[in-house]
């Protein structure tokens, strides 16, 4: 009788733990829910303001934002962005420029709000017991909003162009090698991403591609094992303070499964780089980690086909 007594009781505990967790995780998904209407509101708002400006460009540029899709809102927004940075606020009437800076901080506020609000709710949706239970249900994974930020509200928006050459080798299991890592500046939002870095001086894509594979992995391409580029994708991320207008090339190297080595890693990899894996498809598109392209887990069992010469443009 106290036996039953034992595991009724650690029974009803376990129950209560288990529904602790998964109100803690509705809790979150709303607040994510909340602050990305706010952030939307935020956008809004900075759009209406950029009209009142009465510049084509930038008006164009507004409305472009205010209706683009969830998937190609950031481009939209950051092109804004862009265009507002190069905005001469000296000529600007005084009042109609503390608008703009106002919204323009409430962009910031909001967007900081929101992602806070993503790497809190991500972070519950790893843990073991909301996987193995299936704690999330059908609620959709929430994403991370990357749009260029002043160092301050007022300031201009400054991008840094950087080319890059990515790489994503492939392994006969159609495992694709990916790296963890973090912005320094934020270094609880872990992301994954694949082979590759920015072009240097002289160097043209394929090339670069060759040097950074195996300065990251260890393993020696010739060019000649490179298809593509396959796909293009832009993007703006801030790292180590710095925001940069990344255009990314994918070129892929079908390889055999290798044993990584890092030694080659310079020192801002060696202190932003936490663990790399092989992926398939099936464990990218179950997973709640963060990882980009965002639509790798689509678009990797299409790398298995000869490549038909064309750059597609990716997310």
């Amino acid at each position: 009788m106290t036996a039953v007594l034992v595991v009724v009781v650690v029974a009803l505990l376990l129950a209560a733990w288990v529904l602790a967790i998964a109100n803690r995780l509705d809790r979150l998904h709303v607040r994510t829910d909340a602050a990305w209407a706010a952030l939307d509101a935020a956008l809004a708002r900075r759009a209406v303001v950029v009209r009142a400006l009465l510049d084509p460009a930038l008006s164009a540029a507004a409305s472009r934002a205010e209706s683009a899709s969830r998937a190609e809102r950031e481009s939209a927004e950051n092109e804004l962005s862009t265009l507002l940075g190069a905005l001469d606020r000296s000529a600007l009437a005084p009042a109609l420029a503390s608008e703009l800076a106002d919204a323009e901080e409430r962009v910031v506020l909001a967007r900081r709000v929101h992602n806070d609000a993503v790497r809190d709710t991500l972070l519950q949706r790893r843990r073991r017991i909301v996987r193995w239970l299936r704690l999330s249900g059908t609620a959709p994974q929430p994403s991370y909003f990357e749009i260029a930020e002043p160092a301050a509200p007022s300031d201009a928006v400054m991008l840094t162009p950087r080319p890059s050459a990515r790489v994503l080798l492939v392994d006969a299991g159609g495992r694709v090698l990916l790296f963890q890592g973090f912005d320094p500046a934020r270094p609880q939002e872990l992301f994954w991403f694949t082979v590759g870095g920015g072009v240097e001086d002289g160097e043209d894509l394929r090339d670069t591609a060759v040097r950074e594979a195996f300065e990251e992995t260890g393993v020696k391409l010739d060019p000649e094992q490179l298809a593509g580029p396959v796909w293009r994708r832009r993007a703006v991320f801030s790292f180590a303070g710095q925001t940069f207008d990344a255009e990314e090339w994918f070129f892929h190297a079908p390889v055999d499964a290798f044993e990584v080595d890092t030694s080659g890693f310079d020192d801002a990899e060696e202190h932003s780089i936490a663990s790399y894996r092989w992926w398939t498809a099936e464990e990218l598109a179950a997973t709640e980690d963060t990882f980009y392209p965002v639509q790798l887990a689509e678009l990797l069992p299409t790398l298995t086909a000869e490549w038909d010469g064309q750059t597609r443009s990716v997310r």
